[in-house]
């Protein structure tokens, strides 16, 4: 399977996430609704893990990988925190698009961080989706 069915299949998901979770916080702490969802994507990342055999890898894994791996879990507890708290407060059909801008926030730190190559259509679409975001989110 190549990446264009898997990444559609998030984009749905994530959706489909935003909806659930608006419902979900409506009155509760947004913190305790990501822990809530936090310890779900334990057990179902985990489950899957075991189920697949893929337990015997972690004797492959470099310290580097495990540090990188570690503070990406830390960056996506605050991401989470953050869009939960958004998601609370704000309609979820203008936090999502300001969540998106990730995309555009991560071309340009993998740009300089990871030295990927930036295209002219690259620019162009960013420029779009933030122009799009910003219109969706913030014009009334």
């Amino acid at each position: 399977m190549n990446w264009l069915l898997p990444a559609f299949l998030s984009a749905f998901f994530a959706a489909l996430t935003s909806i659930l979770a608006k419902i979900g916080i409506k009155n509760i702490n947004s913190n305790l609704a990501t822990a809530i969802r936090t310890i779900v994507v334990l057990f179902f990342a985990w489950g899957i893990v075991f189920f697949q055999r893929g337990i015997k890898e972690m004797s492959q894994l470099s310290k580097t990988s495990f540090l990188f791996l570690i503070l990406s879990g830390l960056t996506t507890g605050a991401s989470w925190l953050f869009y939960f708290y958004a998601l609370k407060v704000g309609d979820v059909s203008k936090v999502v698009p300001i969540d998106k801008l990730s995309l555009v926030l991560t071309i340009i730190l993998s740009f300089f961080i990871l030295k990927e190559k930036v295209t002219l259509p690259i620019i162009i679409g960013s420029i779009l989706m933030t122009i799009g975001a910003l219109i969706i989110a913030l014009i009334k």
